[in-house]
């Protein structure tokens, strides 16, 4: 060690002379291994606390192994910064990675005690819960100054309780673990203090619980999530925890980053730096180089308002390094070369200076020093002659810094430059009915808008002309105008959205096209403006299975298992955000009806997949789990239990507005009781798990239900049990079912449950539906239940001479294929089981054909009729019309239909009627 440097350290710092007297052997032993030009890789600091920790069981020997060890690495990096023998980057790298690892052994050692005490922490699915260590700031940031203290936030994954001799729920576990971690890290003891340690950050700040669950912080941040705690969370980083960790983390990042251009952040920026320029101002400490005019926090600024404007499309944004995100600023074009390098100049310099405050006496402070001697501490270190010289360089970077600042915060949002309001409305006037033009008129005088707050009201104003010239240019904007009041009217309250189409035009244009062809749209987005979040920033792609599958259980995992309305919430918003960007891929796209249907299939799947994992969680937590006829317990993975989809569910033809018809299969032990502290019978459980079920699904809530469930398919209809077993839904269907249930059977499947009950449940299916069934007889019934569907459904004597014709259920309209379909299957089954292996009826149409039940010119022309009626019906549903059109525009599809119909029931049933 150089005796020159060694005494310019203790003249440039009074903490690191002290620790020298006092640890000078440690030191020198600790220059031998890792010399004092070399720099500290993560492993290495890491290998230094695990040595000077792993071995002590005594936590007062292990607060002291700590603290003297980082006063010898203090020491160590105030020698190589006065010395010139590091940088600023090296240099906050190692002391982060010397807290990251002073965490990891301080949660380690504090678990300890605690599993002993009370057991290890288990959630409700079983697994041990850890606790996640969130960094935030500096740390977060892996910046972190000499003498900073460390921002966290302390985290689990889900609820649950201890299994040890003294139970307590884990969100206690957590709290004392970390109360425990502080306390080995902050505790001033004779031998110092390792970090000081900051939970403000926290959801609610002090006075909150000091842990918080996944799913309590997602709810926080979407619910009361401020804006300066996106600018908090940018920093944020997993020091331990896991998957888990990473899962909440990845959960914050659409709260921190918009998936739009977010131009409010300016002004956010604008009134938190405001605040800080008050703060700095009743302190009186001007001569703040972080918090001053100029300062390092000016420069943060810069960079994060950029993150939060632009890091939702442009990820190389998302970095959590100032230095790194200066420099993507300049790949990115948002800031030239040459302002980059100046602003990385002056932080570089700044954080120098503060490295240099800092090392004086160990203090957390940015204030430079106003005596004499301390000044002289402070020269020596930036190597500055003289304090006036030191004072004209800090003023020349604070001020290239400054200046940059108050540009960027400078109102810039760019406006499109448009015709002036009057000459629109009077264009919009001349273009729009009385009726809508009126609409138009009491929406300005509207006693809400009149209430609406100066900001929100302009960011209307700027948003209502670039919205009326897109309606301008529709073919129907009396249409879009009658649709987008009521939505503009609903967003009011959050004008952020009006930003968003400000800087978007493409997503404006989409959302007035939307309002002029899919009234059913834009009511969606008015009563849940939620939606909008999605439907605004959706790139109109059908979604895959597998990704909905992942997107929905990701979601459900954030809320704990008795947090039974959010449950309820994410299902419906997660039904009705996808089934909102398949109607938008269906319009604007112009996707084909059948993926239409497969996606709008899916979606329901997946929500009735998770709901039905759900209900049976709930239901076994309460009461145990149950027996199998086979005697072996039923727990989640397999649970003996299963959903059966009939009708457009079961035959991949869902439409926009369709329920589900569904019944409900189990294989339990009925007698046996379950295993839970309050046991049940097996029956009573299986009961309880589709009522639950029922529950999540079909309850009215403020996000309205999930979906409509229609369950009278079931063995005895209304007069059935709500849930059967498999042996009784066998024995009902081989006994005692109507014809009528087997044609229902033909569009049956399973969608969600235990895959052995599910093949069991096929293999029935295929028994019934490949019976011997005499033609004549069967062709009877099946004319016989058409004929009460038009009595009941059909269009009125009435309606049907004045030209009507229902699309669904008149004559050649979709029913009367569907059963065409039924029958055949039924028919020719024995024969060919082939033609029972679909349960929708295009392939078994194209079946049919390959069977010779029909010829290839037959199947294709029913093929063809059967998709034009199904395509116009959702068009129809999109426009919130009827099934009821104009009779002479589907006359020729008509005619293909009833003449196939007479061909294969009509004459055989007719035949039979001659015969008797």
């Amino acid at each position: 060690m150089n005796i020159a440097q060694l005494e310019k350290t203790q003249h440039a710092s009074r903490y690191a002379k002290h620790v020298w007297q006092v640890y000078a052997d440690e030191i020198q032993q600790d220059q031998q291994q890792y010399p004092f030009q070399q720099v500290l890789t993560r492993q290495d600091i890491q290998h230094l606390v695990t040595q000077a920790v792993s071995h002590l069981s005594n936590e007062h020997e292990f607060m002291k192994a700590l603290r003297v060890l980082r006063a010898r690495l203090m020491f160590r990096w105030i020698y190589q910064d006065v010395n010139q023998l590091t940088n600023v980057i090296a240099l906050t790298q190692e002391l982060s990675d010397f807290a990251d690892a002073s965490m990891i052994v301080a949660k380690q050692f504090a678990r300890i005690a605690l599993v002993e005490k009370y057991g290890e922490p288990i959630g409700y699915d079983g697994a041990v819960q850890d606790l996640i260590v969130i960094a935030m700031g500096k740390l977060g940031a892996q910046e972190l100054n000499l003498s900073s203290d460390i921002d966290l936030i302390f985290a689990f994954d889900e609820q649950g309780e201890t299994n040890g001799k003294k139970c307590i729920d884990v969100q206690q576990f957590c709290v004392l673990w970390g109360q425990k971690l502080i306390y080995l890290l902050d505790h001033v003891s004779a031998d110092g203090f390792v970090f000081r340690v900051d939970m403000r950050l926290r959801p609610w700040g002090d006075g909150s619980a000091l842990a918080v669950s996944h799913a309590a912080l997602e709810k926080y941040l979407l619910q009361h999530g401020r804006e300066w705690e996106r600018y908090a969370w940018i920093k944020a980083r997993v020091v331990s925890g896991g998957s888990a960790g990473q899962a909440l983390l990845q959960m914050t990042r659409p709260f921190v980053f918009r998936r739009y251009v977010d131009y409010s952040a300016f002004e956010a920026m604008r009134e938190m730096k405001t605040l800080i320029e008050r703060e700095v101002e009743r302190r009186q400490s001007k001569d703040d180089i972080k918090l001053g005019a100029g300062g390092i926090r000016e420069i943060e600024f810069i960079v994060q308002v950029f993150q939060l404007i632009y890091g939702g499309s442009k990820l190389e944004l998302q970095d959590r390094s100032c230095l790194t995100n200066l420099s993507h600023l300049a790949t990115a074009e948002l800031l030239s070369q040459t302002e980059v390098d100046t602003l990385t100049d002056a932080y570089l310099f700044l954080r120098r200076v503060e490295h240099a405050i800092q090392a004086i006496d160990d203090q957390q402070t940015q204030i430079l020093p106003t005596t004499p001697e301390l000044q002289q501490c402070l020269l020596m270190t930036l190597a500055f002659s003289s304090w006036d010289r030191f004072l004209h360089v800090l003023d020349q970077k604070r001020q290239v810094v400054s200046e940059q600042f108050k540009k960027l915060i400078q109102h810039h949002v760019p406006k499109e430059n448009t015709t002036s309001i009057q000459h629109l409305d009077e264009q919009l006037k001349t273009a729009l009915d009385d009726a809508s033009y009126a609409l138009v008129t009491q929406f300005w005088a509207s006693h809400s808008l009149q209430k609406m707050p100066a900001k929100a009201l302009e960011r209307l104003k700027t948003f209502w002309p670039l919205c009326i010239t897109q309606v301008l240019q529709l073919s129907e904007p009396q249409l879009a105008i009658q649709h987008l009041i009521p939505l503009i009217e609903s967003i009011m309250r959050r004008s952020v959205y009006f930003v968003m189409l400000i800087e978007s035009k493409g997503a404006l244009q989409r959302l007035v096209k939307m309002a002029e062809v899919s009234p059913w749209i834009c009511a969606e987005l008015t009563q849940y403006p939620v939606l909008l979040d999605d439907f605004l920033t959706m790139d109109f792609e059908l979604p895959k299975k597998h990704d909905l599958v992942d997107a929905l259980r990701h979601q459900l995992l954030r809320v704990e298992i008795d947090q039974v309305e959010d449950q309820m919430r994410v299902l419906r918003l997660f039904k009705k955000s996808y089934v909102l960007g398949v109607a938008a891929s269906d319009v604007l796209a112009e996707s084909p009806l059948m993926k239409v249907s497969d996606a709008l299939t899916d979606i329901a799947e997946t929500c009735v997949q998770a709901t039905l994992h759900l209900a049976y969680q709930a239901v076994a937590q309460r009461f145990g789990f149950p027996l199998d006829m086979q005697g072996q317990r039923c727990h989640l993975a397999q649970h003996r239990f299963a959903v059966i989809g009939y009708g457009k569910l079961g035959g991949i033809e869902l439409g926009y507005g369709s329920d589900l018809d569904l019944v409900f299969i189990h294989d339990l032990d009925e007698q046996a009781d379950t295993d839970g502290r309050k046991a049940i019978t097996g029956f009573e459980f299986a009961f309880k798990v589709a009522q639950k079920f029922m529950s999540l699904m079909i309850t009215q809530t403020l996000d309205g239900r999930a979906y409509e469930i229609d369950t009278r398919l079931r063995p005895s209809g209304e007069a059935g049990v709500l849930v059967t077993s498999i042996h009784a839904y066998a024995r009902y269907q081989r006994q005692s079912a109507w014809l009528w249930e087997h044609q229902a059977l033909v569009r049956a499947r399973s969608i969600a449950g235990d895959a052995q009950l599910c093949e069991q449940f096929e293999r029935i299916r295929a028994e019934i539906l490949t019976q011997v069934r005499e033609p004549k007889s069967l062709a009877q019934e099946v004319k016989n239940m058409r004929q009460k569907m038009k009595d009941h459904l059909g269009s009125s004597k009435i309606a049907q001479k004045e030209g009507i014709f229902h699309l669904k259920q008149d004559s050649g309209g979709i029913v009367d294929i569907e059963f065409m379909a039924q029958y055949i299957v039924l028919l020719g089954s024995h024969a060919n089981p082939d033609l029972a292996r679909y349960p929708d009826n295009v392939r078994i149409l194209e079946d049919a054909a390959r069977f010779g039940y029909l010829s290839a010119t037959e199947s294709q022309n029913l093929i063809h009729a059967y998709l034009s009626e199904r395509a116009t019906s959702h068009r129809r549903a999109l426009a919130n019309h009827n099934m009821q059109v104009c009779a002479a525009d589907w006359q020729t599809t008509r005619d293909i239909v009833c003449k196939l119909w007479h061909k294969l029931i009509d004459s055989v049933a007719q035949s039979d009627a001659t015969e008797q």
